[in-house]
């Protein structure tokens, strides 16, 4: 399963909830959140552009830093 790494502008707990919440809901991917380097780190088969839609519904800025 490809394995993407992108930037996302957490600032809080609250945050990482709300990242959490988005990409359950999208479901089959796995995931790791790094809260204090405002990175999240995805497996899934899903597009680039599916995981950054799906990311931008948090209302936070998102980047894609690319594979991992």
């Amino acid at each position: 399963m490809p394995k993407h790494e992108f930037s996302v502008d957490m600032t809080c707990e609250g945050c990482s909830n709300a990242v959490t919440r988005v990409l359950n809901k999208l479901g089959g991917v796995q995931f790791d959140i790094d809260l204090p380097n405002k990175k999240v780190c995805i497996n899934s088969e899903h597009s680039v552009d599916t995981l950054l839609e799906t990311l931008g519904k948090t209302g936070k800025a998102v980047s894609y830093l690319g594979p991992k």
